[in-house]
């Protein structure tokens, strides 16, 4: 019973502390924010309410009022940066670079954050410098991803591939693929400067790092066939079909020509249509109409398309239908069908587009390296029908 009563007179004790430290907390709270410009304070309020130029306004003001405030400054410049004032962030960050009183954890800030303005400037051999000075740094794996985007932006492939091969999760699916990427681009430079043993030497690098690199297979076959191989050149390309069978259209033209050159172009034509009988695709259809078109004539062509339309209904395939009905049409019928295939044809190239997988941009045109997100093999060939439905 006396341990009790003990701990009751205790109780007390311990919230009158408890009562005393918060009190103590809070005061040292408000004076600090009472310390601080209210024109801080009001930048603040202007950033929550989305009204970035009346913030840097305010933070121009705090920054006047107490010029120690390194924090601020970098708030202040990176909102430069955001809104496109290179200029006035490089100044700002480029000052605290050349302060004395900065802590090594703050001046490598400072240095990534002049690097990133020269990067928004596109003042690329500037920024590069500044993010070599951080190799080697606490914010390393910052420079290398920075260099990487440098080296892409200009097309130093070599220096890519080094800089990828440093930073900490190359081992990764994406890195791979970038990897890989870079390879091919040097090969695919190599091939039409005909350094052949170049292109042989990248297209393996490729292969051995990304054993799905569709491009890789791609240009080995261009090479194969350059050299005058072409049974070698068609194994390349049909190894597209388990790499990736999206990107199976990329090679249609390529088959049949290789096939032309063998003398044996009715088999090219059935792997062709066994390709699309297997993985429907607008584009390998494309390719595939093309050719009936011009070596089999418009009855052959409007009998696949026909036959596709059935199988996968796409406003695209009506387009092409529409082309074969028209060439094999009567005189007196063809106005008519004309009249339709425009409507269609007009409507299907307003919709129809490649789409990247990684950022969702759009566009006609396929591309190795989505333009929007920098994103390598995330744009596969494959037009679909996108409507955009007025509310």
């Amino acid at each position: 019973m006396e341990i009790e009563f003990w701990w009751l007179l205790a109780l007390p004790l311990f919230f009158a502390l408890g009562w005393l430290a918060a009190r103590i907390d809070i005061r040292q709270v408000v004076q600090e924010s009472r310390a601080l410009p209210r024109s801080y304070l009001a930048g603040l309020n202007f950033l929550l309410n989305e009204q970035p130029d009346r913030a840097i306004d305010s933070f121009i003001e705090a920054v006047r009022i107490d010029p120690q405030t390194i924090e601020l400054h970098f708030a202040l410049g990176s909102l430069f940066r955001r809104r496109g004032e290179t200029d006035r962030a490089i100044r700002l960050h480029q000052l605290l670079v050349d302060r004395d009183d900065l802590s090594e954890d703050q001046r490598l800030q400072a240095l990534g954050e002049l690097g990133q303005d020269f990067l928004k400037a596109g003042l690329l051999d500037r920024a590069e410098a500044v993010f070599l000075k951080l190799r080697g740094t606490r914010a390393d794996d910052v420079a290398l991803r920075y260099l990487l985007e440098i080296y892409q932006q200009e097309k130093d492939w070599v220096k890519a591939i080094e800089v990828a091969a440093a930073l900490p999760d190359h081992e990764g699916v994406m890195w791979r693929k970038d990897v890989a990427s870079f390879h091919c681009e040097l090969a695919t430079s190599a091939l039409a400067n005909s350094r052949f043993d170049e292109v042989r030497r990248h297209v393996d690098a490729a292969l051995a790092i990304n054993r799905r690199c569709v491009r890789a297979s791609l240009i080995e076959g261009d090479l194969f066939a350059a050299q005058g191989k072409d049974e070698e050149a068609l194994e390349a390309w049909k190894r597209i079909e388990s790499q990736d069978p999206v990107y199976l259209a990329l090679a249609a033209e390529r088959v049949m020509d290789a096939y032309g050159r063998l003398g044996r172009v009715e088999q090219g034509h059935m792997l062709l249509r066994s390709w699309l009988e297997r993985h429907a695709s607008l584009d390998l259809l494309d390719e595939l109409f093309q050719w009936e078109i011009e070596k089999l004539g418009p009855k052959a062509a409007y009998d696949l398309v026909r036959e596709e339309l059935r199988r996968n209904p796409t406003l695209l395939g009506l387009d092409k239908l529409l082309e074969a009905a028209l060439l094999a049409a009567p005189a007196e019928q063809r106005g008519d069908i004309e009249l339709v295939k425009q409507l269609i044809h007009g409507h299907t190239r307003k919709v129809a587009r490649y789409r990247c997988d990684a950022c969702g941009f759009k566009a006609r045109q396929f591309h190795w390296h989505c333009p929007a997100c920098g994103g390598w093999e995330t744009y596969p060939p494959r037009r679909t029908e996108e409507f955009d439905l007025e509310p």
